[in-house]
């Protein structure tokens, strides 16, 4: 499922780029094929200087990631963490055996396996809390990646604009090629600070966001399982995992969970 904001945020500005530059006059006027060789190709030439091949191949997957909403909500962990904590409580931890098939994420199925093994809960938490590094470590790779394009293309669209002024110069002897020389050379510019600042910038941040969002996740996933390992009873499994919650999010998750209870009455 595509993330929303994303796709607004990002066609909206197009849009509204293009809009005002259509009211100033026609859009062929801001389209020149040398100053988009030279900022996209100069920054992707960089970037692929600063990065690893394997993290270079990861882009895609990571724009992938940028574009689609996060597959569980935080409720939905709460909810599938107390309805395995009341499974375990009555049947033992084994049962929850027949639980790890039927889901999604593998940071899940790898703690509720640990877990029916009987495995320490400290090595539970340190193995799980490692996993948990890497993975922040490897969503700052793909972050940096996006930052670094943020920085470098506004600098090759200051060199494409110095490339245009230093031809612009040569043919000051005639001025009919001054003025539509001066505007190539600063379309460069335009298109770098573009980049930059429409789609590069704007990128790393949502990942930096989408990060934190799926980290917490899985935070709420290790303290569900380390609880339902220590025998908690249910409903304090409910009330220690809801305060990871936001304020707004508890409220909400609150009266979904009224509105079940109501539903199952």
């Amino acid at each position: 499922m595509l993330d929303l904001s994303t796709i607004i945020g990002l066609g909206s500005g197009i849009l509204l780029f293009v809009i005002s530059i259509r009211m100033g006059g026609p859009l062929g006027s801001f389209y020149s094929a040398s100053s988009i060789v030279i900022v996209l190709g100069g920054t992707i030439s960089a970037t692929i200087v600063s990065y690893p091949m394997n993290q270079i191949k990861q882009l895609f997957k990571t724009v992938k990631k940028t574009m689609s909403k996060t597959n569980f909500s935080s409720s939905e962990i709460i909810n599938n963490m107390v309805s395995f904590s009341e499974k375990a409580r009555r049947e033992g931890l084994l049962s929850l055996e027949d639980e790890i098939a039927n889901l999604d994420d593998s940071f899940m199925q790898k703690g509720v396996q640990l877990v029916v093994d009987g495995t320490d809960p400290d090595l539970v938490r340190n193995i799980l809390e490692t996993e948990l590094s890497f993975l922040e470590d490897r969503h700052a790779q793909g972050r940096g990646i996006f930052s670094t394009m943020g920085s470098y293309a506004p600098a090759f669209g200051m060199a494409g604009t110095l490339i245009g002024l230093i031809r612009m110069l040569e043919t000051l002897d005639n001025p009919e090629t001054i003025g539509p020389g001066l505007a190539v050379a600063l379309l460069t510019t335009f298109y770098g600070t573009i980049l930059s600042n429409l789609f590069f910038n704007p990128m790393a941040a949502k990942l930096k966001v989408k990060s934190s969002e799926e980290i917490l996740l899985k935070e709420v996933v290790i303290e569900g399982l380390l609880s339902i390992q220590a025998g908690e009873n249910p409903r304090i499994v409910e009330e220690k995992l809801k305060a990871f919650l936001a304020p707004n999010e508890r409220e909400s998750f609150n009266k979904n969970t009224e509105v079940n209870e109501n539903e199952a009455a």
